[in-house]
């Protein structure tokens, strides 16, 4: 992370202590954002504006590839994209990931461009400003809705953009329910498996976690999406950490009392999301094995990056009888 400007490494977490992850820096949002604090920044809605930096690996920059895709925003949010080995240096460009923008050599160095003094964990993603030259906004659960939402008017005007509605006004506080357990145990929860400090917090967070899919498996058991019968934020936020389980989660952070295969309806499920119009061209499985194999050494002294397990995601996902898929809207 960055002090005070200057670039500091620390590790994931102390010995016996639980995994707890930093707060997002940058927060300001853009003009028309549901829900977006008074007290930030305000940018104006602009079909040049805006750049996106990600990481094929990372799961919260996935989401946001995710809307971009969903709402047909490639063309007016171009991206740069992060090497997958995040080691000294934090996350880097190199030949085959080049920043098409500024031609950085390290993400600290734009993190540093919208603030010298800056004080901030280097973190994908990062809706930057090519205006102002700053940052926008790097929490992914903000970015979301600010592409889903000002930003959708924007993208390609056919019938994918006009079925999506992530956060639909009726839901909203049953999605906010969802979303705070989902983070906590789901999505952050097998960080806080990989990274616990000891036997204690490790048990907590395992616990927590397949306690939440055991819960999700019989949701979705008898409905299509977490919410009402629509997708939803509350789908885009789950799929990033489902679609990475078996290939890195239940072997490299030891989240492996089931693998996501073992549960018929959460597998099928992601199966569903996968064939989304434009959802599979934001994967990138072999760049998400070699970032958590390679780059995490604490927990994989010789960055030896395994070949398995492959997951298809391709097939049928068998749920007719929960109404039809929306990408029969395509």
């Amino acid at each position: 992370m960055l002090v005070d400007g200057q670039w500091v490494e620390r590790g994931f977490v102390a010995k016996g202590s639980r995994f707890r992850r930093a707060e997002s820096q940058f927060r300001h949002h853009i003009q028309g954002t549901r829900e977006a604090p008074t007290t930030a920044r305000c940018f104006p809605v602009d079909a040049h504006r805006y750049r996106l930096y990600v990481a094929w690996a990372c799961p919260w920059a996935h989401r946001t590839l995710l809307v971009r895709a969903l709402y047909g925003l490639e063309e007016v949010l171009p991206v740069a994209v992060v090497q997958p080995e995040m080691m000294d240096d934090g996350w880097t460009f190199d030949a085959a990931h080049p920043d098409p923008f500024y031609g950085l050599g390290k993400l600290r160095d734009l993190y540093l461009r919208a603030a010298s003094d800056c004080t901030s964990r280097v973190t994908v993603p990062v809706l930057w400003d090519v205006v102002d030259d700053t940052i926008v906004n790097n929490e992914s659960s903000e970015v979301i809705r600010m592409l889903a939402g000002p930003m959708a008017v924007l993208g390609r005007n056919d019938a994918t953009l006009a079925g999506y509605d992530l956060r639909p006004p009726g839901l909203t506080a049953e999605l906010d329910a969802l979303n705070e357990r989902i983070y906590h145990t789901v999505n952050n929860g097998v960080y806080r498996c990989g990274f616990a400090g000891g036997q204690e917090a490790y048990d907590e967070a395992c616990t927590a976690l397949f306690d939440t899919l055991d819960w999700l498996e019989e949701r979705l058991t008898h409905r299509r999406w977490l919410a009402g019968n629509v997708f939803t934020e509350a789908d885009l936020r789950l799929f990033p950490t489902l679609v990475r389980f078996d290939a890195v989660y239940h072997g490299h952070f030891k989240c492996n009392r089931r693998m996501l295969g073992d549960y018929a309806a959460l597998s099928a499920w992601v199966r569903d999301v996968f064939q989304l119009s434009g959802v599979s061209d934001t994967i990138r499985m072999d760049e998400t094995r070699r970032h958590y194999y390679f780059s995490h050494r604490s927990l994989n002294p010789l960055g030896i990056v395994p070949q398995g397990p492959s997951v298809d995601f391709s097939g049928p996902p068998n749920r007719d009888h929960l109404g039809p898929h929306p990408a029969a809207r395509q």
